[in-house]
């Protein structure tokens, strides 16, 4: 095994030599001298890992929902290149988020319009969850992050059998409603979305104690101090991916949840899925498609309507969904 790296590593630098060598002979003083330190690294690490790693040439100008960064504060544009670099670099993690985000974004930007939210807070939830039904340290759930508390105060039903935290239309629907509160509050829609993050009466409180007026002028806590760079960050790596090096094709992304029917169920369902099987799906995509259907079954004791999502493709392919 050890040989067999040897012999790899030997052969790698060997190959990079020759294409230094080679352009070495066309160059001139300037890059001739950048070879000879490239050929000096090659020689005191063994191999050299064949990439380039680049700062980021920030813009003059950013906005998050028509209001302005001030980054000709070398204090903002720090932290905002910050979350630049490490999400451009994340390469993973944002890759899954560049795929995810034609799903929910299908869903979440019609909402955002309707209840007059600026669409840049659709960047919020990728923030909040990368656009997955996670579950906080704190207790936190859904693509918005609703702690069971909050999500109750703004109308969602939470119990053993029904989640709507992870019910998509309804969450983002309390989303907006919550953010639209905290703009009203504070009149400015990036502090709504640092209240949305740390909480309205700490935020007010840090406002007062520190004499500030903007979210860029506070001194946070690091999870806050960082949430709406973040949030900018991912507009701007989204807006503009190739830029970053994230070339994906749109037959790539995670497809639509669209061809579905909505059966209306106004009594029990002892088993989910014999109702799945009923419909032609799976238990799974039934789950898929219906997140906040949390148990088994829902005996529905209290006589509600629910619509749930049935797909009515031909043939799904259950690879394409993602979770």
């Amino acid at each position: 095994m050890n040989k067999g790296l040897t012999i790899f590593n030997i052969s790698l630098s060997s190959i990079l030599l020759l294409l230094l060598l080679s352009s070495y002979l066309s160059t001139d003083k300037g890059e001739e001298q950048k070879i000879q330190r490239e050929m000096a690294n090659i020689g005191a690490m063994g191999t050299m890992v064949p990439q380039q790693i680049r700062s980021i040439g920030l813009k003059d100008h950013y906005e998050f929902a028509g209001e302005r960064v001030p980054v000709e504060s070398f204090d903002v544009r720090e932290r905002l290149e910050r979350e630049l670099l490490v999400n451009s670099y994340w390469h993973s993690s944002t890759t899954l988020n560049i795929k995810m985000a034609r799903r929910f974004f299908d869903i979440i930007e019609p909402i955002l319009e309707e209840e007059g939210i600026p669409d840049d807070f659709k960047y919020l939830a990728m923030a909040e969850s990368n656009l997955r039904n996670v579950t906080s340290p704190a207790g936190a759930k859904g693509i918005w992050q609703f702690l069971s508390n909050t999500g109750r105060g703004y109308g969602l039903e939470i119990n053993s059998e029904v989640d709507e935290r992870y019910h998509y239309e309804k969450a983002t629907r309390a989303a907006c409603q919550y953010i639209r509160e905290y703009y009203e509050e504070f009149g400015s829609w990036t502090l709504a979305a640092a209240a949305y993050n740390m909480g309205g009466p700490r935020l007010k409180r840090f406002l007062k104690d520190q004499r500030a007026d903007n979210y860029y002028d506070l001194n946070l806590f690091e999870e806050t101090n960082r949430y709406v760079f973040r949030i900018l960050a991912f507009k701007e790596i989204l807006e503009n991916r190739e830029q970053y090096g994230f070339f994906i094709e749109e037959d790539e992304m995670y497809p639509v949840f669209e061809d579905v029917k909505y059966v209306r169920v106004d009594q029990a369902i002892p088993n989910l899925g014999d109702f799945a099987a009923e419909h032609g799906i799976s238990y799974r995509m039934l789950k898929v498609y219906n997140p906040w259907l949390i148990s088994g079954s829902l005996n529905n004791a209290r006589n509600r309507t629910y619509e749930i999502k049935v797909p009515i493709q031909d043939n799904l392919d259950e690879g394409d969904f993602a979770e």
